[in-house]
């Protein structure tokens, strides 16, 4: 059986783990030692590892590292809306901790790179390489594919449960079910160094994904243009087909 590394198992990195389980054995790391246990329980190999802001040169490398087939990197670095935020202390406790792995990599990017502007982005819009969040993991592993994920939704996180502005505002969501589908069939393609927006395709506002989720109908219209992050590369290159197109219906 192969192995599937999950750095960062938290809200995504537990449904990625959950997804792979009957296919890959799991190692997977988590910051809180009350959650190893939990881990353990699902037959997952846990280990605690915690990446501080501050750089710690005692940092040990990931033995497990070396028998992994994969790693994902579910660990936050990037800034909201393409925001500087100094990290290099984390990232570099990060890199310390994978050491030399020469396997495939994904890392859990962000749409939060692109700029807070009206207008369709592409991966072309903002090379990964140009991107300070994204560019510490490819100078180490050139072979990592990037994927730059949208608000992520899915299971208890819905629109509707938060106090939300901006109801005319499009939406860049993704369900973490594609997200999982997505890494599964850049697995079974042997993809590398690959940027993807994973973001679903269609881009209802705000209002009319919170509508539907309560059940309730809308009667205004959808605002043309705002900020829309576009998959179409995804869908193109990997041929990849979503299971949740539409985020009005990611709670059915």
């Amino acid at each position: 059986m192969k192995k599937l590394g999950i750095i960062g198992c938290g809200w995504l990195g537990s449904y990625i783990a959950e997804h792979f389980a009957d296919r890959y054995e799991i190692y997977a790391t988590t910051t809180t030692e009350t959650k190893l246990d939990d881990l353990r329980s699902k037959g997952y190999h846990a280990f605690l590892a915690k990446f501080p802001d501050e750089l710690n040169t005692g940092t040990d490398v990931w033995e497990a590292a070396a028998d992994l087939d994969s790693v994902v990197i579910a660990v936050p670095f990037s800034g909201l809306r393409g925001a500087k935020i100094p990290m290099t202390g984390k990232r570099q406790n990060l890199l310390n901790f994978i050491g030399d792995f020469r396997g495939r990599v994904f890392y859990a990017s962000s749409t939060g790179i692109y700029p807070d502007a009206e207008q369709e982005f592409t991966e072309d819009d903002q090379p990964a390489m140009e991107v300070e969040s994204e560019n510490f993991i490819l100078e180490r592993f050139p072979q990592a594919n990037i994927l730059r994920l949208g608000g992520l939704m899915g299971g208890e996180r819905l629109l509707k449960n938060y106090n939300i502005s901006g109801l005319d505002q499009p939406v860049n969501h993704i369900h973490y079910t594609d997200i999982c589908r997505v890494i599964e069939k850049m697995l079974e393609n042997k993809s590398e160094s690959q940027v993807y927006n994973v973001v679903a395709p269609l881009h209802p506002n705000k209002e009319e994904v919170m509508n539907a989720q309560k059940g309730l109908s809308y009667t205004g219209e959808r605002a043309a243009g705002g900020r829309i992050i576009s998959p179409e590369k995804l869908m193109t290159e990997l041929g990849f087909e979503f299971r949740y197109p539409d985020p009005r219906y990611f709670h059915l």
